[in-house]
């Protein structure tokens, strides 16, 4: 027997923390979960909204498999996390539906496109992702980055993580 045939099996990392699994479970998430049919219908709610200058919402795909997978999902959280206060959170593009501007604004600072994706504390701050699936929070007190991925801003939200505020160039 050789060995690499006796070594144990490495085991998979689960894909979120278990705290951040609960959570989930708890909104209605499950691995698998796809919801095409609804993350269409609502890119197709977003590109037919525009402000009263024409400025449109944009679609992309990273926005669309983010509205697939997590789109719908409340998360009525409350009290003290790792860092911060946890606070609800909503992920549904239609939270942003009359914010195409600021969404353009912020894209053409950071040098990409930004379509919406949910909204923290009944509405205080907007939820963004861009092309590459980086997350934001958008509030009175300015721009913050959740994470690189939608699992990774989940688990920000979720635990409570303190947020890395964007910073302009000087």
């Amino acid at each position: 027997m050789s060995a690499a045939s006796s070594a144990p099996a490495a085991r998979a990392q689960p894909r979120f923390p278990a705290d951040v699994a609960a959570a989930l479970k708890q909104a209605g998430w499950h691995p698998g979960r796809w919801q095409i049919r609804q993350a269409e219908e609502w890119a197709d709610e977003l590109v037919a909204h525009g402000d009263a200058l024409s400025v449109q919402h944009t679609v992309f795909p990273a926005a669309v498999e983010a509205w697939a997978e997590f789109g719908g999902l409340s998360f009525g959280l409350t009290g003290a996390g790792r860092r911060i206060a946890r606070t609800p959170f909503l992920l549904d593009p239609r939270c942003g539906l009359h914010q195409p501007r600021t969404l353009a604004d912020l894209g053409r600072a950071l040098g990409t496109r930004i379509a919406p994706l949910g909204e923290e504390l009944y509405g205080q701050a907007l939820l963004a992702v861009d092309e590459e699936g980086r997350v934001y929070s958008l509030d009175h007190t300015g721009e913050w980055f959740l994470g690189h991925t939608i699992d990774q801003a989940v688990a920000t939200l979720v635990l409570g993580l303190t947020p890395d505020r964007l910073q302009t160039a000087p």
